[in-house]
Protein backbone atom coordinates (compact mmCIF):
# COMPACT_ATOMS: atom_id res chain seq x y z
CA UNK A 1 0.00 0.00 0.00
CA UNK A 2 1.22 3.65 -0.82
CA UNK A 3 1.81 5.75 1.96
CA UNK A 4 1.99 9.34 0.89
CA UNK A 5 3.62 12.00 3.39
CA UNK A 6 1.67 13.70 5.94
CA UNK A 7 0.79 17.56 5.46
CA UNK A 8 3.94 19.11 7.72
CA UNK A 9 1.44 21.57 9.22
CA UNK A 10 4.64 23.61 10.03
CA UNK A 11 5.55 23.82 6.50
CA UNK A 12 2.64 24.67 4.80
CA UNK A 13 2.46 27.75 7.35
CA UNK A 14 5.91 28.51 6.00
CA UNK A 15 5.13 28.11 2.27
CA UNK A 16 1.49 30.15 2.72
CA UNK A 17 3.70 33.06 4.51
CA UNK A 18 6.91 32.94 1.67
CA UNK A 19 3.76 33.05 -0.55
CA UNK A 20 2.30 36.24 0.55
CA UNK A 21 5.15 38.08 1.30
CA UNK A 22 6.41 37.65 -2.39
CA UNK A 23 3.35 38.46 -3.48
CA UNK A 24 2.77 41.23 -1.78
CA UNK A 25 6.28 42.47 -2.33
CA UNK A 26 5.45 42.42 -6.29
CA UNK A 27 2.52 43.99 -6.32
CA UNK A 28 4.07 46.84 -4.64
CA UNK A 29 7.10 47.02 -7.04
CA UNK A 30 4.92 46.54 -9.96
CA UNK A 31 2.84 49.80 -8.89
CA UNK A 32 6.28 51.51 -8.22
CA UNK A 33 7.85 50.35 -11.92
CA UNK A 34 4.02 51.46 -13.60
CA UNK A 35 4.12 54.95 -11.75
CA UNK A 36 8.03 55.79 -12.35
CA UNK A 37 6.98 54.67 -16.11
CA UNK A 38 3.93 57.25 -15.91
CA UNK A 39 6.10 60.13 -14.73
CA UNK A 40 8.80 59.73 -17.08
CA UNK A 41 6.86 59.59 -19.98
CA UNK A 42 4.62 62.56 -18.84
CA UNK A 43 7.88 64.26 -18.33
CA UNK A 44 8.89 63.81 -21.71
CA UNK A 45 5.80 64.49 -23.31
CA UNK A 46 5.75 67.98 -21.37
CA UNK A 47 9.22 68.62 -23.18
CA UNK A 48 8.08 67.73 -25.88
CA UNK A 49 5.14 70.13 -26.22
CA UNK A 50 7.41 72.69 -24.78
CA UNK A 51 9.93 72.59 -27.30
CA UNK A 52 7.36 72.51 -30.07
CA UNK A 53 5.49 75.02 -29.33
CA UNK A 54 7.54 77.14 -26.96
CA UNK A 55 5.14 78.07 -24.67
CA UNK A 56 6.31 76.97 -20.65
CA UNK A 57 2.83 75.45 -19.25
CA UNK A 58 1.49 77.31 -16.13
CA UNK A 59 3.45 75.70 -12.91
CA UNK A 60 0.38 74.52 -11.34
CA UNK A 61 -0.78 72.53 -14.80
CA UNK A 62 -0.30 68.66 -14.15
CA UNK A 63 0.19 65.62 -16.25
CA UNK A 64 -2.87 63.56 -17.10
CA UNK A 65 -2.16 60.08 -15.97
CA UNK A 66 -2.55 57.82 -18.03
CA UNK A 67 -5.62 55.22 -17.99
CA UNK A 68 -4.83 51.98 -17.65
CA UNK A 69 -6.19 48.55 -17.81
CA UNK A 70 -7.76 46.17 -16.07
CA UNK A 71 -4.47 44.61 -14.88
CA UNK A 72 -3.07 48.13 -14.04
CA UNK A 73 -5.76 49.30 -12.01
CA UNK A 74 -5.04 46.01 -10.52
CA UNK A 75 -1.90 46.26 -9.32
CA UNK A 76 -2.98 49.48 -8.32
CA UNK A 77 -5.38 49.24 -6.10
CA UNK A 78 -3.76 46.06 -4.43
CA UNK A 79 -0.69 48.16 -3.90
CA UNK A 80 -2.64 51.21 -2.53
CA UNK A 81 -3.90 48.77 0.20
CA UNK A 82 -0.98 47.60 0.79
CA UNK A 83 0.98 50.93 1.48
CA UNK A 84 -2.13 52.59 3.24
CA UNK A 85 -0.59 51.71 6.80
CA UNK A 86 2.57 53.87 5.57
CA UNK A 87 1.23 56.95 4.29
CA UNK A 88 0.74 58.40 8.03
CA UNK A 89 4.69 57.75 8.40
CA UNK A 90 5.38 60.17 5.20
CA UNK A 91 3.87 62.99 4.75
CA UNK A 92 5.67 64.40 1.59
CA UNK A 93 5.00 67.07 -1.15
CA UNK A 94 6.94 65.45 -3.85
CA UNK A 95 5.32 62.06 -5.56
CA UNK A 96 8.16 60.86 -6.23
CA UNK A 97 9.44 60.65 -2.08
CA UNK A 98 5.52 59.88 -1.30
CA UNK A 99 6.09 56.58 -3.38
CA UNK A 100 9.38 55.77 -2.80
CA UNK A 101 9.49 56.28 0.61
CA UNK A 102 5.70 54.07 1.10
CA UNK A 103 7.36 51.20 -1.31
CA UNK A 104 10.31 51.10 1.03
CA UNK A 105 8.17 50.66 3.69
CA UNK A 106 6.32 47.95 2.43
CA UNK A 107 8.93 46.10 1.18
CA UNK A 108 10.69 46.56 4.66
CA UNK A 109 7.76 45.09 6.11
CA UNK A 110 6.21 42.57 3.62
CA UNK A 111 9.74 41.53 2.56
CA UNK A 112 11.55 41.32 5.69
CA UNK A 113 8.78 41.09 8.05
CA UNK A 114 6.79 38.01 6.85
CA UNK A 115 10.10 36.52 5.81
CA UNK A 116 11.07 36.60 9.23
CA UNK A 117 8.15 34.95 10.71
CA UNK A 118 7.66 32.73 7.85
CA UNK A 119 11.67 31.48 8.75
CA UNK A 120 10.59 31.73 12.94
CA UNK A 121 7.90 29.62 11.57
CA UNK A 122 9.60 26.74 11.06
CA UNK A 123 11.78 26.53 14.10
Amino acid sequence: MLNGRQADSVSVVYRALKLVSVACCLLVVMSFVMFADDQLSSASRHQQTELATGVTPPAGASPQTPRRGQPGRFIDGAATELTAPFRMIVASANEWVQHGLETVFALAFYGLGLGFLARYSRV
